[in-house]
């Protein structure tokens, strides 16, 4: 078996959304490289499929799921007394899950539902293992985004996108919002040997932007999909700032195929990362 398989060993890792697309497909890649990853998932059934595929096709039985709704505060707030119960350590933490919504709805919590299942979740799920993140350090924050940041922008007085509510809007904020927090992140974790990185997957086949739709909707979004790459290609720079040596201390940076790019100009606005940590610790009860 090559050395690189085993590189995660001792290694324990969470991976939001793991029950399918990209977060499966990471989850899949960590357990084969002899990690002990603990997969999030929202339906406890799909999650047990999948938990199920990962430990017969990774030989790996250190595979472990816990259940959570990731647009409920105190469900993620029981979802890291689990965890905490279970585990001393936590060396990567991959913010995965993602959801796209047609029409505006709002959580549980009454906020948006694409900011909050995208951004907020991320946010508080972060903060709220940070503690076990630093002394498990070297630790590593992988957050995914998405090339439709660059269309994002954030209009701190309508987070909740109340006013002008698009739902094409409110994807690319998510998606930039994550970036912005990813950089402000990485800044506040300066040496503590907790790094954190974001990235962009590229145009991948998943079941995205189907929750809720309608038929039309969902064969649209399918056919679109189709031209797609596949979740193993799209989970590869996930699984390159998981695990690769390459990137140990490295932070702070937007990848792209497991290279370091540019992200939108206005990511950079540290006033604006500022503003929106502030904003979204208040949204969170941080």
């Amino acid at each position: 078996m090559p050395t690189v398989k085993s590189s995660m060993q001792g290694k324990i890792c969470m991976v939001t959304g793991a029950n399918s697309g990209i977060g499966k497909a990471t989850a899949l890649a960590l357990a084969q490289m002899g990690a002990t990853v603990v997969m999030v998932c929202r339906d406890r059934a799909r999650g047990e499929e999948a938990r199920s595929e990962i430990t017969t096709k990774s030989r790996n039985n250190a595979v472990d799921l816990l259940q959570a709704d990731l647009s409920s505060q105190q469900s993620i707030r029981q979802l890291v007394e689990h965890f905490k119960q279970r585990y001393t350590h936590l060396h990567v933490l991959i913010n995965n899950a993602g959801a796209a919504f047609t029409g505006r709805r709002e959580t549980v919590d009454g906020l948006e539902m694409t900011f909050a299942v995208n951004y907020l979740a991320p946010f508080l799920l972060t903060n709220l293992l940070l503690d076990v993140l630093k002394a498990s350090a070297p630790a590593r924050i992988v957050n995914v985004s998405s090339a439709s940041h660059k269309s994002g922008y954030i209009q701190m007085d309508d987070l909740q996108g109340e006013k002008h509510n698009r739902s094409m809007r409110a994807y690319p904020q998510s998606k930039l919002a994550i970036v912005l927090f990813t950089y402000e992140l990485a800044r506040r974790l300066q040496g503590t040997g907790v790094t954190a990185n974001c990235l962009d997957p590229g145009f991948v086949a998943t079941n995205i932007g189907q929750t809720g739709a309608s038929l039309p909707v969902r064969l649209l979004i399918k056919l679109i999909g189709s031209f797609g790459t596949s979740p193993e290609k799209g989970a590869k720079t996930s699984i390159y700032l998981a695990s690769s040596p390459e990137v140990e201390g490295v932070t702070g940076k937007y990848f792209v195929k497991s290279l370091p790019k540019r992200s939108a100009a206005i990511s950079y606005d540290e006033s604006l990362q500022r503003q929106l940590w502030e904003q979204s610790a208040k949204l969170v009860n941080l």
